[in-house]
């Protein structure tokens, strides 16, 4: 039986809810982190404008986060953590046998719309400033999409030498951001054409290469 506690509940209730309340207070504080980042840059943010974004007081945010760079770093690793999820269920083996065109729908739209949901992703990822481990982690991720990719071409393009397929690869990834990058810049009425534009340059790009193979 667990100890009673003159409230009638038990020794644990009590450092359950602080928990669950520590939890929701951080989730409360990456929030804010990340419309102040996107608003004004993660240079400019300080931990007050943060702090005043969600509502609290400083001293409440420095309970959780020691500084600025603590809670780019953690919030960091929850878009990281959700960026690889999106890219491992576009990237799934049943995606992959599609023709091109449904493939690059199927991979291409998560990965959109993860950007559009997550904005601070790209101004934590692309900025100089944040702290060495988010960019560490970056670009390992970065790394291991890219190999991903090589190991699909050379499973397409079996005789193909090993520098056009680095070559392909880098090709296609430099479109991706490029395409990207107008899309998420473009007004919310023309996201779509700019996205369905991106998938057309990717497809005449890759349809003389891997189309019939």
């Amino acid at each position: 039986m667990p100890e009673e506690k003159s409230g009638g509940g038990t020794s644990t209730a009590r450092p359950r809810r602080r928990q669950a309340r520590g939890e929701r207070r951080i989730a409360q504080l990456l929030e804010a982190a990340a419309r102040v980042f996107c608003t004004s840059g993660y240079t400019a943010a300080s931990t007050s404008s943060i702090a005043r974004e969600a509502g609290v007081s400083p001293g409440t945010l420095y309970q959780f986060f020691p500084n600025k760079e603590a809670i780019a770093i953690e919030l960091g690793d929850h878009l990281l953590a959700r960026w690889h999820t999106t890219y491992g269920e576009a990237l799934t083996q049943a995606h992959l046998e599609l023709p091109l065109a449904e493939l690059l729908d199927a991979v291409l739209d998560p990965l959109i719309q993860f950007n559009f949901e997550n904005p601070a992703f790209g101004v934590l990822m692309q900025c100089t400033d944040v702290p060495g481990k988010v960019t560490l982690e970056h670009e390992n991720l970065h790394t291991s999409a890219l190999a991903r990719v090589e190991e699909i071409l050379r499973g397409r393009l079996p005789d193909a030498e090993e520098a056009d397929i680095k070559r392909i690869v880098r090709m296609t990834f430099s479109i991706f951001k490029g395409g990207l990058d107008l899309t998420l810049a473009a007004a919310p009425e023309e996201r779509d054409t700019y996205s369905a534009e991106l998938k057309t340059v990717l497809h005449r790009y890759l349809d003389p290469i891997i189309g019939s193979a």
